[in-house]
């Protein structure tokens, strides 16, 4: 066997997860661009439909992204009156991160993105189960 086997691409498990990955938010760009959100941005708010409150660091950790990601994709949901942010009451070194009701009105017309991404998909609904079970099995065991 080769020694320089492991470093083909062919070999990478990585390179499919990112590639695919690249492609399915490909796929989510024209449903997204009808809801004036990027991909960042739906996941965010599909965040915030259901926690309706949450500070900055639970959101980051629920999104896996840090701070210096959050903060322009929070202001600029901000901008767009679909969240609010403020000081917690409770302690000022933690910013809150609250819908308003225009980003909750954002959530029936965001109804039909789930969809669609499905229909794009050629998957049953086991092997889709499956790639999500293993996908999340892949990120705790890299936290």
């Amino acid at each position: 066997m080769d020694k320089y086997e492991a470093l083909k691409l062919e070999n990478q498990l990585c390179f499919p997860l990112y590639a695919a990955s690249k492609e399915i938010v490909r796929k989510y760009k024209p449903l997204l661009d009808e809801l004036d959100l990027t991909y960042t941005q739906y996941i965010t708010m599909m965040v915030m439909w259901e926690e309706r409150c949450i500070t900055v660091t639970k959101l980051g950790e629920k999104l896996y992204l840090d701070s210096g990601t959050l903060t322009p994709l929070l202001k600029k949901l901000e901008q767009k009156n679909y969240i609010s942010r403020q000081r917690s009451k409770d302690d000022e070194r933690t910013l809150d991160v609250a819908i308003t009701s225009e980003g909750l009105a954002l959530r029936d017309k965001a109804l039909f993105v789930p969809e669609n991404m499905t229909k794009c998909m050629s998957l049953t609904k086991e092997e889709m189960e499956t790639l999500y079970k293993l996908s999340y099995k892949i990120l705790k065991q890299i936290e």
